[in-house]
């Protein structure tokens, strides 16, 4: 069976995923003895420099001057931010329930598309997201002094990573991803470099923690090209659903490497933010559907 561009976005978004939770889990290993600059900036550097030597073969090398470019610089610094927040909450807080939180991405990319690209949301969708957010605050508790230090960093990563995709969407067609992601990991990585000292000083790196990092950073590399991809190639709304499947990834992850178990009420929230973002998608494709006939319909009225 042909895949159709939805069916190929959403493979990419599916790889994607796992690869950041892989690297996730590896970079929450180090962080105990390192801040997140410095892992931000380690990481960075390696993934810089296998990006560069994969775009240089494959002729995707374009002038400089497309970091200055709105759109690209806005997933950038939007990418920036989300590293940095989300982690420095990787040392506070399970993996799972970071994950977890993260799953209201694609809420917050139906917002976002509503709000700034002018996409239609009627009232069911609406209704769809608020539940959602209200998945978010059942996985977080706060308590009577509100929210705690984690789960604003990962709200904070929530939002800025769904203003990246919706700014990838917008990029020019014309500049290849490879391009995209050579100028995304060279700014992440002076982005981390520059937050080592506020973020607490350069620390020794051990070996296991280089290594560590170095395979970190080949997933955060397959991540960034398959995730630009997958926004490229598929509609928002089709494979922005497949975020979820990084629960399930960081969930294993967490209970393998860290010994870490979501609680009943982590899982129910979580399970509350999958189904509004699923609901979400649904009445998207219907709504999808119905502008086709009606187009279809107007082309056979005779003129």
């Amino acid at each position: 069976m042909r895949m159709t561009r939805n069916m190929q976005g959403a493979l990419f978004m599916a790889v994607s995923m796992a690869s950041f939770s892989s690297s996730d889990a590896l970079s929450k290993t180090v962080i105990a003895s390192m801040n997140a600059g410095q892992i931000i900036f380690i990481r960075g550097l390696f993934t810089t420099f296998f990006v560069y030597l994969v775009a240089r073969r494959m002729g995707a090398l374009r002038s400089w001057r497309v970091a200055l470019q709105p759109m690209i610089a806005l997933r950038i610094a939007c990418e920036a931010i989300a590293a940095a927040t989300y982690i420095t909450a990787l040392g506070m807080m399970p993996l799972a329930n970071a994950s977890a939180i993260q799953q209201a991405v694609p809420l917050a990319v139906t917002l976002g598309a509503m709000i700034f690209l002018k996409e239609p949301v009627g009232w069911r969708r609406w209704t769809a997201i608020v539940v959602g957010f209200v998945g978010v605050l059942i996985i977080i508790r706060p308590g009577p002094a509100g929210f705690n230090t984690a789960a604003l960093l990962v709200i904070a990563c929530m939002f800025a990573t769904a203003a990246r995709d919706l700014a990838t969407r917008c990029i020019d067609k014309d500049v290849p991803s490879l391009m995209v992601t050579v100028c995304t990991a060279i700014s992440i990585s002076v982005f981390g470099g520059l937050c080592i000292v506020p973020f607490g000083g350069w620390q020794p790196v051990a070996m296991i923690s280089l290594l560590q990092l170095l395979l970190a950073s080949i997933l955060v590399l397959i991540g960034y090209q398959t995730v630009i991809s997958s926004m490229r190639t598929g509609e928002i709304s089709f494979v922005a659903p497949f975020r979820y499947l990084s629960l399930i990834w960081s969930a294993l992850l967490g209970l393998i490497v860290f010994g870490e178990m979501p609680d009943g009420w982590s899982i129910f929230g979580a399970a509350i933010v999958i189904v509004s973002g699923i609901y979400t998608f649904y009445r998207e494709h219907k709504r999808r559907a119905a502008e086709l006939i009606a187009r279809q319909a107007d082309q056979r009225v005779p003129a």
